[in-house]
């Protein structure tokens, strides 16, 4: 099922303004379902625009895990509070909603890639950390891709 934005106003239809949002934002929070239950977790990220992906690492074991390998779909938003106005009960914000599907990263390379990309997304001065990495350690590190399939944009930056 497809619903509208109800205030046209304030959609974000432009695609690189979506992508520029999603590659400085630090987190997203994203949605799952296993069995009926929902579950909710905010994850640091990168985001490729080359591959219209979010890339994030986590444990090999727990809950989340278990959440994505019963269902891989998921539905995230990354967010910028722009805070509460005073005296007008109003807050400003820039979202974007993200529909799209996990995998998990077994390639070195390809991980190699991840972890860069978030590297460069959260870290001020990313070249002495890159240049740490080790191919060998990587291998032990569990790295999910969520794959982009629809996006969506809002904002209310402006008092109106």
């Amino acid at each position: 099922m497809k619903y509208h934005l109800r205030r046209k106003d304030r959609e974000i239809t432009d695609q690189a303004e979506l992508k520029r949002i999603l590659r400085t934002t630090k987190y997203v929070t994203i949605a799952m379902t296993m069995n009926n239950q929902p579950y909710l977790v905010s994850l640091n990220h990168g985001y490729s625009e080359a591959g219209n992906c979010l890339y994030f690492h986590c444990a090999k074991v727990g809950k989340k895990i278990d959440y994505i390998r019963s269902n891989s779909s998921v539905w995230g938003q990354a967010l910028v509070d722009e805070g509460y106005v005073e005296g007008e009960c109003d807050h400003l914000f820039v979202s974007v909603h993200f529909q799209g599907k996990i995998t998990f990263v077994e390639e070195g390379k390809e991980k190699q890639t991840a972890i860069e990309c978030m590297i460069r997304q959260l870290d001020e001065n990313p070249q002495p950390m890159i240049a740490k990495l080790k191919p060998e350690r990587l291998k032990t590190v569990n790295i999910g891709r969520i794959d982009i399939e629809e996006m969506t944009g809002k904002k209310h930056e402006t008092k109106t």
